[in-house]
């Protein structure tokens, strides 16, 4: 478990933390999110002792991670899949921290398999591509066989198969009772894999709830209606105080109403419809929506969007 409070963290006259607590519990997957600049990448170094907080505190499972006699099985982490001697090879890699914890050779080959770097298990790590690069981070991360897993943008490189592996993976690692804790600016497969989410912007904590809740309290409410009789049904709406908008992929967007009290009303005047969907915004919108006066930087027009 990790447990932040108060984490602050000021560079000069810059604060790229600011007050900002929670908690990230074991057996679900937690996202962490934020836009660029936001602070994401600061916090991870905070708890990994990297840097020292301004103020407050943070620790990983009741301990600061630096006080943890043997480290590597309490906290996994991936903040920089380059982070590597690349003159090494992959498994030489593996080995030479596995022999600071005391962990077996057989550790290190079941974790090459694991990744899916058998075949350039024995290839100088500067010689990896990106996603390769990423997999050798993923199980170095894992090497400890760690209580806790804390992942910077885990995906970047990785192809469609590589993506759904280290979503298996992280879901995995959850359901065995550890924490996860992984960001990324993948909201698409954010949605997919994580259960929690906690969201900053310029330091500040924003959110910090279940994925569920986060899209729903983002979710206006609008209703999608396909109908051969637009013109009867805009009237018998439009005379119960909706508002409506013809999409243009043709759809009757109506709000004011619940998809129950236009499907009533519809059937009682015997009107066909062919859709009656309530939207439900995506993760990405309900992130946008929730972030968009949180950008450090953004293009001209942006935030006016």
């Amino acid at each position: 478990m990790i447990e932040a409070r108060g984490l602050t963290k000021d560079y000069e006259d810059k604060r790229a933390v600011d007050d900002l607590s929670f908690d990230v519990h074991p057996g679900i997957v937690t996202g962490f999110l934020g836009p660029n600049g936001s602070g994401k990448s600061t916090t991870m170094r905070l708890i990994l002792g990297l840097d020292r907080p301004t103020k407050g505190n943070v620790t990983v499972n009741g301990k600061h991670y630096r006080d943890h006699p043997a480290p590597l099985h309490e906290v996994g982490a991936l903040l920089e899949a380059r982070s590597v001697h690349t003159g090494r090879s992959a498994r030489n890699h593996l080995l030479a921290l596995a022999q600071t914890h005391g962990i077996p050779r057989g550790r290190v080959d079941e974790l090459i398999d694991v990744v899916g770097l058998h075949d350039v298990a024995k290839k100088r790590a500067g010689k990896f591509s990106l996603g390769m690069g990423q997999r050798l981070g993923i199980a170095t991360a894992l090497l400890g066989d760690p209580q806790t897993v804390m992942l910077d943008e885990p995906v970047n490189g990785l192809d469609p198969e590589g993506i759904h592996w280290i979503r298996n993976l992280l879901k995995s690692l959850a359901t065995e009772g550890r924490t996860v804790f992984v960001s990324s600016h993948l909201m698409s497969e954010m949605s997919l894999t994580a259960d929690h989410l906690i969201v900053i912007g310029r330091g500040k904590l924003i959110a910090d709830t279940s994925v569920a809740d986060f899209v729903a309290g983002a979710s206006k409410q609008l209703v999608h209606v396909r109908t051969p009789q637009e013109a009867a049904l805009r009237e018998i709406l439009s005379g119960l105080g909706a508002t409506l908008h013809t999409t243009d992929e043709g759809l009757l967007e109506v709000s004011g109403l619940t998809a129950e009290q236009i499907g009533e009303a519809a059937a009682a005047q015997k009107i066909v419809l062919h859709e009656l969907t309530p939207h439900q915004a995506s993760l990405e919108e309900a992130f946008m929506d929730l972030t968009r006066g949180e950008l450090e930087f953004a293009a001209a027009g942006e935030e006016a969007a």
